[in-house]
């Protein structure tokens, strides 16, 4: 453990190898297992602690990644951390745009469609309502759609009064 606990206090996360070295840490804490139970659960809550401490956001893992998660994890504790890097880091990013932009974001400012999903809209059903011109939205120069959370509840109002009309009203 305490060679694990050098090698967390030394992660650098302004690295290129961040994600790779962060997979690393997290398989390693997984392999020496210093608990009787709940093992699974604590690595996750260390893997978010130094995240967090580190200024990033948190790694959540939900259940329907529960399987490409362990198969990374074996493929880490194999000494391929590629896929487990890759699982974390996009875990990241989607916890960044799904809770932090729009947090910071508010209702009024352009963000990447991503931070603007919803339980009742996915990501491509967004995307295609700014294609089609029904979401309020402006296509940037780097080839990504922005909303706003004000624009997004206007489009998913008025596309559940649509959906909700009877049969023979729709045309």
């Amino acid at each position: 453990m305490r060679t694990w606990l050098d090698a967390a206090i030394e992660l650098e996360p302004g690295a290129l190898n961040f994600p790779v070295s962060l997979a690393q840490l997290h398989c390693r804490f997984e392999q020496i297992h210093p608990f009787i139970d709940g093992n699974g659960r604590t690595g996750r809550l260390v893997l978010n602690l130094l995240l967090v401490r580190l200024g990033y956001p948190p790694a959540i893992i939900f259940k329907q990644q529960r399987a490409r998660y362990l198969r990374a994890l074996r493929r880490a504790d194999a000494g391929d951390h590629g896929e487990l890097a890759e699982l974390l880091a996009r875990a990241v990013m989607d916890n960044l745009h799904q809770f932090v932009v729009p947090a910071v974001a508010g209702p009024a400012r352009l963000v990447p469609l991503a931070a603007l999903v919803t339980p009742e809209i996915t990501p491509g059903a967004l995307r295609a309502a700014a294609v089609r011109g029904a979401l309020q939205a402006s296509k940037g120069p780097d080839g990504q759609w922005r909303s706003c959370r004000n624009w997004v509840d206007e489009y998913v109002a008025t596309r559940s009064k649509r959906l909700g009309r009877p049969r023979s009203d729709r045309s």
